[in-house]
């Protein structure tokens, strides 16, 4: 295992954060279990960059990162912390996400001579 992308492991400590938030900041209900979810699913993609680097990946941690966006209002967070914490990482999981996708080369020559996108 290989580790490409500094964005990843910042990726997965941002997937371990968003697994623990819900008790270092004490929001309960479907906050919570939103969060636990997104974020082990933050932290599947992450370990999926480090195992099997693909551009898949970054892809989905941008998906993760609008859901963690706009989870607050289409959940009903009640909590202002659960909202503050899901809109920061949302952002920072979309900068991290986008940042690698500019940065590889293997992306960077695919889009420049499309047709020949390969992992």
């Amino acid at each position: 295992m290989r580790i490409r992308h500094w964005q990843d492991i910042a990726s997965l400590l941002l997937g371990v954060w968003l697994v623990v938030s819900p008790f270092v900041l004490g929001f309960a209900g479907a906050a919570t279990w939103v969060t636990i979810v997104l974020g082990l699913f933050v932290i599947l993609f992450a370990v999926e960059g480090f195992v099997i680097p693909s551009y898949l990946a970054e892809w989905g941690e941008l998906l993760i990162g609008l859901a963690l966006l706009v989870a607050p209002w289409t959940v009903g967070y009640e909590s202002v912390s659960a909202t503050v914490s899901s809109v920061a990482s949302g952002i920072l999981v979309i900068l991290f996400a986008a940042w690698e996708l500019m940065t590889d080369r293997v992306v960077a020559r695919s889009l420049a001579s499309p047709g020949r996108l390969m992992t």
